[in-house]
Order: C-alpha cells, then structure tokens, then sequence
C-alpha cells in the first residue's frame, strides 16, 4: 500500500523498534502482512453490495420483531422512537469511528484489531475478550426471539412445544429450537462466505418486506389516541427491586429510579441500542472484502441510516396501532395485528420475523469467529484457532468451538437476562475505537485514509461521551456483571496472552521484554 513503517518528527522514516510492554502496538503493516499468512489468511470474496446486505440483514432483527414492544411498554411508551433516534446518534458517531479505521486497516478483527494498531496489546486484548461476549450473548439473544416466533407459529398450527424444551411464561428449560437454530447455522457459516452472503441476501429480502408490510399496512390501523400522552409523564419505578437492579447514574448521581418521561427516553436508548448492534459486524469482514477501502465505509454508514429510518417508522406505526400499555413484549408486531383483528398480517409477520432472525443469529456468529480468529493469529489465543479449512477458506475450528457455546448460551438463558449485557460489550467497543481514532491519527499522520471522519478530536470525543452516557443508564448488576468478565479476561490474558504473543515473542522469534 506504499506505507512507512513510522515517522519522525522531521518527515523522515522512522526506524522500527520492538514494541515493549502489555501497550506495545502492532503496526498497520504487520496486521496487513499477516493477512498474507499461508493457512491463516480469509479469503476476499464479498462486495460491496454484500456488507450492505450483512448490515442491514444483523441490524433489523431484534430491534422490531421483539425489543420494540418492551421498551414503549417500560420505559418511553410512544417516545420510544425518540429513543431509537437518540440511539442511533451515539452510532452514527461510532460509525464514522469504525469507517475510518475499517478503510485503513481491512483485517478481521473489527475494534480488536484497531485497538492494537493504536492504543496498545492489552486494550486490544480487553476489548477483543469484550467482543467474543458480546457477539455470543447477542447471538444467544436473537435465537431466543426466533424461537418465541417460532413457537408462536406452531402453536397456530396445532403444535405446542412442551414447556421443559423452551422458556415459556419464564419458567426454567432448556430452549432446543434456539439451540437447533445456532447449531445449524454454525455449519453454514464454517461452509464459507459465500455460501453465507447468498443465504443472508435471500433471508434479508424476505426480512425487510416483512418490514415494509408492518409499516405501511399498520398505517390503516392506527388510532391517534394512542399517541396521548406521546411521552408519558415520569412514573416511579418501582420496579427496579434493589440497587443491583438500579441503573447506575442513579447509584452515581442520586437520581430517583422512574420510567417514561425524559430520563425514559434516556434509559430505552439504552436498552434499544441494542438494535443497532450490526454496523460494526460490517467492520470484522474487511479482510475478506474485494474492495475494503471503499466499500466498507460505504456498507458501515449506509447499512446505519436505512435501519434508523426503519425503526423509526415502524415503532411509530406499531404504537399507534395498540396502547403502549398493551403491548405484547415477546411478539409486540404479531400481537399488534391480532388486537386489531387482522389476523392474516399477524401470522404473516410472525413468519417474517422467524425467517428474518436468521440472518441476524448467522452474521453474529460470523463475526464472533472473526475476532475470535484475529486475537490467534496474533497468539493471543491458541494458533490452532486461526488455522483455515483447506476447502472453505474459513477457520473452522473456531467456528465449531464458538457455536456449541452460543448453542449452549440459546438454550439456557432468557432474551432478558442476555440483553443489557450485549449493549455494556457493545458501547465500551464503541469508547476504545474512537480512542484509537485520535491516538492513531497522532501516531501514525501518514497513513493512507480511504476515509476520514470528520471532525476529530470533536467527534470521536462527542462519541466517548454520548456512549458512556448510555452505558451509565444500565443497571449496576449488568455492570458488575461485565467487571467480572473482564476480571476474566485479565486473568487469561497475563496468564497465557501476553507470553505467547507474537509481538512478545519479537519478528524474528526471540522474546521481546
């Protein structure tokens, strides 16, 4: 790419040093090099309108078809587009974070791999351990929506499943069909990229009309009494139970725990954040994209506006057809066709919504195996998990590892137990790539940037805050919850990380102090 290894003050090149210490940093360079490795490097096979459809096809999924309904019925009541608007600010910002580190370095990896080009090994290691978290919940998450529909068709059907293979009316079981889901789809996706981009096209088609349906049927149902009051008024809740419970700027500032009102559009913007999560899965498949520099920035920002546009809309329609009160919190759209009496759109919906989180299970896992992938190839983890099938092209031995777990995560946890865990991961990724924005943009000016985000240091700063804001309305369980995780990660990465990392071990194979 015609790209110095360094510079110094003067312009001139810099000569190499090896890097020192849990902040060392592995140069753009050597990440690029190592995409040429024999055996341990992804084959480039997707296009640009593929990311676009990776996007859009991880994007709108859970967002619609099942947080929509619970969010308006908890926190914000119609406002809860307001939310999903407030949301999607924090991630435009993001977004323009992951573009301009995406187009620069087109490795697996996504904030992983950009951490360790700008703030350093450790980070690197903290947020890459933050990802394979957030990935496997987020996946665990959406198999539990897609059994609820399924079973919920069934049901139609005649078929009830027995309540010890499903959640059903939270009791304890294990849910097979969420399981069965990410099993399957596990072996689709060690099956290759292009193999997985064709499935997803055919899967996100069915997806978004299922969408267009949804907005532009249920515009014949709304009722405007619904929308009164449009943000209703500030109400204790009381149902946060203890201060494990409370969201953490309440804990921090002493504010008293309520829903809807302001703050309740604060507090769904956290939660429906979750629907966004997809735009930087986008990120973890630039080393196998034909033309990274360009299109990935393309497929990041673009993918981004069309969701916002159509979560807006539908959580407008679907609170204007029912009560918010009323809202059904596993099926909100299915449920909202039935109150109205239109049953044929709400089984049609539920058919929809079952095929549709497939693609968003598939490119979750898809991304998991990524970062999972580039942390050993750079011996932050095992070697043997970055070794590629001789057929495929994909590292298979990391899929199959990674999709028992997910199966496993499916089939024993809840869509609520799961959820806030998946936005905590997903915004600390957010604050470590706009970091490294700054850090790298004064490190390594004379880098070549297909794009460049604009504003910096504004932007990424606004983006630290805005998600830190986010992250802060979470409860302080969840926050305990991901302190212990990365305790763990901590823990692994002293004990075996740092040792066997490439860079520790120096280019020429003698260890590095």
């Amino acid at each position: 790419m015609g790209l110095d290894i360094g510079s110094r003050n003067d312009g001139g090149p810099a000569p190499h040093r090896p890097a020192r210490g849990v902040f060392r940093t592995k140069t753009v360079e050597q990440s690029l090099a190592d995409t040429e490795e024999p055996g341990h490097g992804l084959r480039k096979e997707l296009s640009a309108l593929d990311l676009v459809v990776y996007g859009v096809g991880v994007i709108v999924g859970t967002g619609i078809f099942v947080v929509t309904g619970s969010v308006a019925k908890q926190y914000a009541g119609p406002a809860v587009s307001l939310a999903f608007v407030a949301a999607g600010v924090v991630c435009a910002l993001a977004a323009l974070c992951y573009a301009e580190f995406a187009s620069t370095v087109p490795v697996a990896g996504s904030a992983y791999t950009f951490g360790y080009a700008s703030i350093g090994e450790l980070p690197a290691w903290i947020i890459g351990w933050d990802l394979i978290l957030e990935l496997a919940l987020g996946a665990g998450v959406v198999a539990g929506g897609w059994s609820g529909y399924v079973r919920s068709l069934l049901s139609h059907a005649g078929i009830d499943v027995p309540a010890a293979l499903s959640h059903q009316n939270g009791g304890y079981g294990f849910d097979v069909l969420a399981a069965a889901l990410v099993l399957v789809l596990t072996g689709i996706v060690m099956m290759g990229m292009k193999l997985s981009a064709r499935i997803t096209g055919l899967v996100v088609a069915t997806k978004i009309t299922v969408v267009l349906i949804v907005i532009f049927a249920g515009l014949f149902y709304i009722t405007g009494s619904n929308y009164k009051p449009f943000l209703p008024p500030s109400q204790p809740n009381t149902g946060t139970g203890s201060t494990l419970h409370a969201p953490l700027v309440q804990v921090m500032f002493g504010f008293t725990p309520s829903s809807f009102g302001v703050m309740g559009i604060f507090s769904a913007a956290a939660v429906v954040f979750f629907a966004f999560i997809g735009f930087d899965i986008v990120a973890t498949a630039a080393e196998e994209t034909r033309h990274p520099q360009r299109d990935v920035p393309r497929g990041i920002l673009g993918s981004l506006v069309v969701c916002t546009v159509l979560y807006v809309a539908v959580s407008l329609v679907v609170t204007g057809m029912q009560k918010y009160s009323d809202l059904d919190t596993s099926a909100p759209l299915a449920s909202a066709f039935k109150a109205v009496g239109a049953p044929f759109w709400s089984g049609l919906i539920s058919f929809g919504a079952a095929v549709g989180l497939t693609s968003v299970v598939m490119i979750l896992l898809l991304g998991q195996t990524r970062v999972f992938f580039a942390m050993s190839r750079d011996g932050l983890l095992p070697r043997a998990f970055s070794q590629v099938h001789p057929k495929y092209g994909t590292p298979y031995r990391t899929t199959v590892l990674l999709g028992v777990v997910v199966a496993l995560i499916a089939g024993f946890f809840t869509v609520d137990e799961l959820e806030q865990m998946v936005n905590i991961g997903t915004l600390f990724a957010f604050v470590v790539v706009a970091v490294g924005v700054i850090v790298l943009r004064r490190t390594r000016p004379d880098l070549h940037r297909a794009f460049r985000a604009p504003w910096v240091p504004v932007l990424p700063v606004l983006s630290v805050c805005a998600s830190l804001w986010l992250m802060i309305n979470l409860s302080v369980e969840t926050w305990l919850r991901f302190a212990g995780w990365m305790a763990v990660g901590c823990a692994v990465y002293f004990g075996y990380g740092r040792s066997h990392s490439r860079l520790a071990r120096g280019r020429d194979g003698a260890p590095a102090r």
